[in-house]
C-alpha cells in the first residue's frame, strides 16, 4: 500500500451552539478540499466542531449516539473515496456527553472512534463531559495512527503509548485558544521528536465568547520539522507527507531500542 498520503485541516470558525450553521460551513468546506486539482486522501476538522464549547447547554444539542455526524461523513467519505478524521463532535451517549472523534475509510465504513480522555478544567469540561476510558487508535492504508485531543497533547504518557503499539502518525484536532500559541507548537513538536512519527492537528480559528482561536494548524514530520502551517485565519492547510520517512528517522535514532522502562515507569 501507498506510504504517501496528501492530507487536507480544515481549519474553521465555530459557532457556539449552533449545529445547523457548522454543519452547514463543513459541508462546504469539504466539498472546497475534494475540489482541488489534487484530492487529498485524509481530511481531518477542528475538536467540537459541531457545537462549540456550548456546554450550559450541550446536553441538548449533542448529536444523540452521533448518529447525525456518522451518517455524514461516512456518506461523504464513501461518495468521494476519501479517509475522515472527524474531528471531534459533542456525542450524547445515555446520559453523558463525550467529545468523540470518528475516523472513516474510503469506503464510507468507521474504522475508528475515541472519547478525549483528560478533560480540561479551564474550559470547565469536567463539570459537563464525560472522559473516555480506552486510547485511540486506527489503521490508515496499512499503517498504525494514533487519535488525541487538544488538552491530551500535555499528557507525553499517551502519545508514547500510541507509538508503542504501532502509530507512526498522531492526528489531533483541537479548540487551543490565546495566549498559549507557543505551548502548542512545542507540545505538538515535542510529541513528534520523542515518538519520531509525523503529527497532524487541526486547530480551530475565530472567536467565542471571550475567547480567541489562533489557528495554527499544523503538520510536523518525525524530526519535528514543520511540513505546513497555517495562519489565523479561516482556510484549508493542504500538505503531502511520506511515511516511509518515520523507519527512516526510527533507525537513525534507536530511541525505542534504547528505553529502559523498568527503571522510569510507574
Amino acid at each position: 500500500m501507498s506510504q504517501q498520503l496528501r492530507i487536507a485541516l480544515l481549519q474553521m470558525n465555530i459557532e457556539a451552539g449552533n449545529p445547523e450553521v457548522n454543519f452547514t460551513k463543513l459541508a462546504a468546506m469539504l466539498e472546497e478540499a475534494v475540489s482541488q486539482p489534487v484530492k487529498p486522501d485524509v481530511i481531518m476538522f477542528p475538536e467540537m466542531w459541531n457545537t462549540g464549547y456550548a456546554l450550559t447547554e450541550i446536553k441538548t444539542i449533542a448529536d444523540k449516539d452521533g448518529a447525525r455526524t456518522k451518517a455524514f461523513l461516512s456518506d461523504f467519505s464513501k461518495k468521494h473515496q476519501v479517509h475522515i478524521i472527524g474531528g471531534s463532535i459533542a456525542e450524547l451517549k445515555g446520559e453523558n456527553v463525550y467529545n468523540t472523534m470518528y475516523a472513516f475509510d474510503r469506503n464510507g465504513e468507521q474504522i475508528a472512534d475515541y472519547s478525549k480522555i483528560h478533560l480540561f478544567r479551564l474550559m470547565d469540561e469536567e463539570k459537563y463531559l464525560a472522559a473516555g476510558e480506552k486510547p485511540g487508535r486506527l489503521e490508515l492504508e496499512g499503517s498504525g495512527a494514533g487519535m488525541m485531543i487538544c488538552y491530551d497533547i500535555r499528557f507525553p504518557e499517551l502519545a508514547r503509548k500510541l507509538a508503542l503499539e504501532g502509530a507512526k502518525l498522531l492526528f489531533v484536532p483541537a479548540e487551543w485558544p490565546h495566549p498559549r500559541l507557543h505551548h502548542w507548537k512545542t507540545l505538538l513538536t515535542a510529541r513528534a521528536i520523542e515518538n519520531q512519527m509525523f503529527v497532524v492537528a487541526c486547530n480551530r480559528m475565530g472567536t467565542s465568547g471571550d475567547t480567541q482561536f489562533f489557528g495554527h494548524s499544523l503538520i510536523l514530520d518525525p524530526w519535528g520539522e514543520t511540513v505546513a502551517e497555517a495562519g489565523e485565519e479561516e482556510t484549508i492547510l493542504y500538505a503531502d507527507i511520506d511515511l516511509t520517512l518515520v523507519d527512516s528517522v526510527r533507525s537513525k535514532i534507536p530511541v525505542f531500542e534504547d528505553r529502559r522502562p523498568n527503571i522510569y515507569e510507574a
